[in-house]
């Protein structure tokens, strides 16, 4: 038991995990901002849209049953359209992403007539330090 416990310790102390925490946490946070704006905005527009069609109401009655097919089918609906928007963050932040990733042009070379002339002029430079310096 205390060979567990000091290895959940480890564990836990690891950066892994908590960097799996603070995912979790933001995720959470994340999913309420993305569910207010597909049950917010998205769906009302889309509702509007389709002509106000609400699945909700299609159910079947199966003897004393009643089979809830629009909460399934609205459910489905729900789901895309996350995973749409979730999608289209996604893609967003990895366009972002490749940005900040993309390697900075490399300056141009000068030509070899501003290359020769930056040899000469060094080597004057240094004619002069040491015609100075006898």
């Amino acid at each position: 038991m205390k060979k567990f416990l000091s290895e959940f310790k480890e564990f836990i102390s690891r950066g892994d995990a908590m960097s799996m925490a603070i995912g979790i946490i933001i995720g959470g946070a994340f999913t309420a901002i993305v569910t207010s704006l597909v049950n917010d905005i998205i769906t009302p527009i889309l509702g509007i849209i389709i002509g106000g069609l609400d699945f909700t109401g299609i159910t079947v009655s199966v003897g004393d049953s009643m089979i809830l097919i629009g909460n399934f089918v609205q459910a489905v609906i729900v789901f895309l359209l996350t995973a749409l928007v979730i999608f289209s963050i996604m893609k967003a932040f990895n366009k972002l992403q490749r940005k900040k990733e993309e390697p900075a042009p490399e300056p141009e070379k000068p030509s070899e007539e501003v290359q020769l002339l930056t040899e000469i002029r060094d080597l004057l430079s240094e004619q002069r330090e040491y015609n100075e310096n006898r």
